[in-house]
């Protein structure tokens, strides 16, 4: 670490914009980027984030901002804009305590010459000298005194930042990350496989942490490309060729609302059509249903709001008359006045499990854990049905 990563940093926070602290410090925008990288590669942990032609602050980074800012402080009282590393001013440190730069050299571990030669670079770049030197050895200057008191306080402000940054590799370097579909309700397929995976995997594994991050199919997809995830559970039909994959789970569907109808078509056409965004494998499957059961005219003339929140949709359905296609686990203790009408086995959606090509090995052990646990994660063949009824399961 350096004490230029750690001004820029504190810029890129207060200003949320890589140009204008690229701007402040004169410097090129891909050298700001590079001393963020440095900082949170230091902690262990992303502090901001591009979005749209600025940055977003994580909540790590909002929690630490204060802190960054104090240590940014005493680092331009030490250095101005220079950049110069902890690790100078750590053995500047030692020099001082030690008394001598042959002691301190020797307590370090490393040759005398060497440290010489630091701390006469370290003069280069402060333009002070901080060793008065004569024949009964160094002395160290009231500039040197300054430095290694203020040099202290700025390495005690970084190691409270960075405190936390071993444990967070330890856990970072041991997760399984796993991506999942949001879950269709709290009863649905996903979030009872989900659940029934968790608690199984801190049974066997308590020193292997699962990270779960619910999303859209097509961010699950990217995910998997950038490295984000180890593996996805995806709801698609048709999988990327760089990816491979093993259905674990389907469910049947069924067109719902609150008025009976008396054909597929008749339900999809009594109200408004509230249904996930093209970015979810359920809505290419309602895609599918709509093709297969209305006229081009039938399809134009719907009226569709797209909402990525299944809570939200099931509100519009039963609180404002429109009309959804979902799961049917997921709508199975709904009230009674709910109307579900069963869709035919080949719009079944299935859950698969996919991971990169060639890197298998966290699936392998999320698919293992996923088999002991049957038959209460229902995994089934991707050929067969799975109903409900109450708390008990069937596969037809």
């Amino acid at each position: 670490m350096d004490t230029a990563s750690l001004i820029a940093m504190d810029l890129v926070l207060r200003t949320r914009s890589l140009r204008g602290a690229a701007r402040t410090l004169n410097r090129p925008v891909s050298t700001i980027a590079a001393a963020i990288a440095r900082v949170e590669a230091e902690i262990s942990v992303r502090l901001v984030e591009k979005a749209g032609s600025g940055l977003v602050a994580s909540l790590e980074a909002i929690r630490l901002e204060p802190e960054i800012a104090a240590a940014a402080q005493l680092a331009r009282q030490i250095t101005g804009d220079r950049a110069i590393k902890f690790e100078a001013l750590e053995r500047f440190g030692q020099v001082v305590a030690q008394g001598s730069i042959r002691r301190a050299a020797r307590a370090l571990g490393m040759g005398q010459p060497q440290l010489t030669r630091q701390v006469t670079h370290l003069e280069a770049l402060l333009g002070a000298s901080l060793l008065a030197r004569g024949s009964a050895g160094s002395s160290v200057t009231e500039q040197g005194a300054a430095l290694a008191a203020n040099a202290e306080n700025l390495l005690t402000a970084w190691r409270n930042i960075s405190r936390a940054a071993e444990e967070r590799f330890r856990k970072s370097a041991a997760t399984a990350r796993l991506g999942s579909i949001i879950p269709l309700g709290y009863e649905s397929e996903i979030a009872r496989l989900l659940a029934n995976l968790a608690a199984r995997w801190l049974d066997e594994r308590p020193r292997a942490p699962l990270f779960v991050s619910s999303t859209t199919a097509e961010d699950l997809l990217a995910g998997l490309k950038k490295g984000l995830f180890d593996a996805a559970f995806l709801d698609i039909d048709h999988l990327p060729a760089d990816l491979d994959g093993r259905i674990v789970s389907t469910t049947p569907l069924a067109v719902v609302s609150t008025q009976p109808a008396g054909s597929i078509a008749d339900a999809l056409l009594l109200s408004p059509l509230a249904v996930p965004s093209a970015r979810s494998g359920l809505r290419q499957r309602i895609n599918r249903i709509l093709d297969d059961h209305l006229s081009d005219t039938e399809r134009s003339a719907i009226r569709l709001i797209e909402i990525d929140s299944i809570p939200v949709i099931l509100n519009l359905v039963l609180h404002h008359g429109f009309v959804s296609v979902l799961p049917q686990a997921s709508v199975a203790r709904i009230r009674g006045d709910l109307t579900q009408m069963p869709l035919p086995a080949r719009y079944d959606m299935a859950f698969q499990l996919c991971w990169p090509r060639g890197n298998a090995t966290i699936a392998q052990a999320i698919l293992s854990t996923i088999d002991r646990a049957a038959p209460e994660s229902l995994i089934v063949n991707s050929g067969e049905r799975v109903t409900h009824r109450q708390d008990q399961s069937t596969v037809s």
